[in-house]
């Protein structure tokens, strides 16, 4: 038996043209690099700031009770006003719940800690108890723990502490 073969035809790549030589790139590659790092990690007013409100918030938190986080709002509110771009929305669902909380005690002319929604204080009218049960209940939604669960996280990544809200 004989065998035939068949010829392929020979393809000769073609080698690509040269392009002219560029820059070097590694210059612009470190500029983003360090603008990167500079917008994600050194964010020194806000770490301060956390570090500067960190005990006041873990003892109330820690002491507990309906009024924990309205007795640090303003500790809350100095970290929203300093908190990275990132993270703006979670710290405005954050501090907009508890100053929604606090106003709603306050026009009710009730303190956070004698408020118990099982007993409201006498006196209370229907509408302030609604509104007050309406800001509990936002501050509890499932959007605000994320977002809280958001900030904690955040401010281990970016200023390597924890901050327990």
């Amino acid at each position: 038996m004989s065998h035939s073969t068949v010829a392929r035809p020979v393809v000769r790549r073609r080698r690509p043209a040269r392009l002219p030589r560029r820059a070097p790139r590694a210059p612009l590659v470190l500029a983003l690099a360090g603008a990167l790092l500079a917008a994600g990690c050194a964010e020194p007013d806000y770490c301060e700031t956390v570090g500067e409100s960190q005990e006041a918030i873990t003892e109330a938190v820690a002491d507990g009770g309906p009024g924990a986080l309205i007795g640090v709002l303003p500790e809350l509110e100095a970290l929203q006003a300093s908190a990275p771009d990132d993270v703006a929305d979670e710290w405005q669902q954050v501090v907009g719940r508890l100053e929604a909380l606090r106003d709603a005690l306050e026009t009710a002319d009730v303190a956070p800690e004698d408020y118990d929604p099982d007993e409201p204080p006498d006196g209370l009218s229907d509408d302030d108890r609604a509104r007050i049960t309406a800001a509990a209940d936002d501050l509890a939604s499932p959007a605000t723990v994320q977002a809280l669960a958001s900030v904690e996280q955040q401010v281990r990544d970016v200023c390597q502490t924890p901050l327990y809200l």
